[in-house]
C-alpha cells in the first residue's frame, strides 16, 4: 500500500511539473504552440509511471514513445522530459532490466540524432550535452541504487545464513547433551540396579548404596535435562556462578535453587542444596567412577583447565564409559587423563567385546566435541582386546 502511495505521489508530481514546463516552454518559430493534445501526451507519460515497478521495460517503451511523438508533432522540445527521467531510473534500478536498457539506449540514440539533425551540429557538440547528460545521469543513479539494494540483500541473506548455522549448531549441541545424559544415566541405573538385585538379601547395606547411586544419577540427569529443555524453550543458558568461574565448589548454588523455584519446586524429593549445576567438569569424575566401577588414573601434575575443555573431557569419558557398559559388556574400564603442558590427553579402554557395527551417534558426538575445540579423537579395538577411545584436547 505504501508503494502505491509513493507511486501516486510521484505521478502527480511528475505530471504537474511536466504540464507546467509545457505551459511555460519557449515556442520557437518552427515549433507548434502547445494545445490540448500536448497536455494529454504529457499527462499520459506521467500516468504510465504507475506501472514502473512491475513492468519497467514496458513503461520505458510507452513513455519513450510518447516523448518521441510529442517531438514529432513539433511541440516545444524538452518540456515533457521529467517522466522520461523517472522511466530511465526505473529501468536501471529494476531486477530484470535487459529489455528496458536496450529500449533506453535506442531512445537516447534517437534523441541525440534528432537534435543533431535539427540543430545541424555534430555528435560531440556542446549543445547536446545538457539533455544527454541528464538522461545518462538518471541511468547511473538507478544503477547505484540497484547496487546498494543488492549489497543490502546479500548482507541480509548472510545474516540469515549465520543465524541458521547458529541454530543448527545449538540444536546439535543440545542433541549431544541429551544423548550423553540419557546414555550415561541408563548405564549407571542398569549397573547399580543389577548390583542391588544381586546383594539385596546378603548385603542390604551394599544394595542400599547401589540404589543411592541410582538416585544420584537420576537427580543429575533431571537437572541437566531441565537445563537443556530450558534452552530449547526460551534460548536461555544456565548462568555460571562465581565458584564456577574461579574453579571452586561446583556442587550447587543459588542458580540451581532459583531454577528449581521457577519450575515449581523440587518434585523429586531430593534436597535442593545437593543439586549439581549443568555443565559438569572433571571434578565429577570420581562420582562417575564410583557409580560405574571405572578406574580413573591421572598422569602429570593436575592443573585447572578451561570450562569448555573440562566439560568436553567429561562428556567424552562419560559417553565412552556408558558405551562400554551398555554395548561392550565390559568387566573393567580404565580411564587415563594426562595433563600435558599443551593440553589434556584422554584414554578410555575396556576389556569388552568391542564395536559390533558402524559408529553411532555417541561416537560421532565425541568426535565432534573434540574437533570443535581443536583437538582429535580416535576410537577402535585395543591391541590386547577390548575397545579404546583415545583423544587430545588443547588447553
Amino acid at each position: 500500500m505504501r508503494r502505491w502511495l509513493v507511486d501516486a505521489a510521484l505521478v502527480v508530481g511528475a505530471g504537474g511539473v511536466t504540464v507546467y514546463r509545457v505551459a511555460v516552454a519557449t515556442v520557437a518559430p518552427a515549433d507548434r504552440p502547445p494545445d490540448e493534445w500536448a497536455y494529454v501526451l504529457s499527462v499520459a507519460m506521467a500516468v504510465a509511471l504507475l506501472a514502473r515497478r512491475r513492468w519497467p521495460g514496458t513503461v520505458m517503451a510507452a513513455v519513450g514513445g510518447l516523448f518521441l511523438l510529442y517531438h514529432v508533432l513539433e511541440y516545444p522540445g524538452g518540456a515533457p522530459a521529467v517522466p522520461l527521467w523517472v522511466a530511465l531510473y526505473s529501468v536501471a534500478v529494476a531486477t530484470r532490466r535487459r529489455a528496458g536498457l536496450v529500449l533506453a539506449g535506442i531512445l537516447l540514440g534517437f534523441d541525440a540524432y534528432s537534435r543533431m539533425v535539427i540543430n545541424q551540429v555534430g555528435l560531440l557538440d556542446a549543445t547536446l550535452d545538457s539533455s544527454t547528460v541528464v538522461f545518462v545521469s538518471m541511468l547511473l543513479l538507478g544503477e547505484v541504487v540497484r547496487g546498494r539494494r543488492t549489497r543490502l540483500a546479500l548482507l541480509a541473506a548472510d545474516r540469515e545464513r549465520v543465524a541458521a548455522l547458529r541454530v543448527t549448531e545449538e540444536r546439535i549441541r543440545i542433541a549431544r547433551e541429551l544423548h550423553d545424559v540419557t546414555a550415561h544415566t541408563l548405564a549407571v541405573v542398569n549397573v547399580q540396579a543389577g548390583v542391588a538385585a544381586e546383594v539385596l538379601d546378603d548385603d542390604p547395606a551394599q544394595a542400599r548404596a547401589a540404589l543411592e547411586n541410582v538416585r544420584r544419577a537420576a537427580r543429575e540427569a533431571l537437572n541437566e535435562l531441565r537445563a537443556a529443555v530450558g534452552t530449547i524453550r526460551d534460548g536461555s543458558r544456565p548462568a555460571e556462578s562465581a565458584d564456577d568461574r574461579t574453579g571452586g565448589d561446583r556442587t550447587g548454588g543459588a542458580d540451581d535453587r532459583i531454577r528449581d523455584d521457577r519450575a515449581g519446586g523440587d518434585r523429586t524429593g531430593c534436597d535442593r542444596t545437593e543439586v549439581e549445576p549443568p555443565g559438569p567438569t572433571l571434578d565429577r569424575l570420581p562420582a562417575l567412577a564410583a557409580s560405574t566401577g571405572a578406574v580413573v588414573v591421572y598422569e602429570g601434575e593436575r592443573r585447572p583447565l578451561s570450562r569448555a575443555v573440562e566439560l568436553t573431557a567429561y562428556r567424552i569419558v562419560q559417553e565412552a564409559v556408558a558405551n562400554a557398559l551398555r554395548h561392550a559388556e565390559a568387566q573393567r574400564i580404565d580411564v587415563r587423563l594426562g595433563f600435558r603442558p599443551d593440553g589434556l590427553s584422554l584414554l578410555v579402554s575396556d576389556d569388552g567385546r568391542g564395536a559390533t557395527g558402524p559408529p553411532g551417534n555417541g561416537l560421532r558426538g565425541m568426535t565432534e566435541r573434540a574437533v570443535g575445540l581443536g583437538g582429535w579423537l580416535r576410537v577402535g579395538p585395543a591391541d590386547g582386546g577390548g575397545f579404546q577411545v583415545r583423544g587430545w584436547l588443547p588447553g
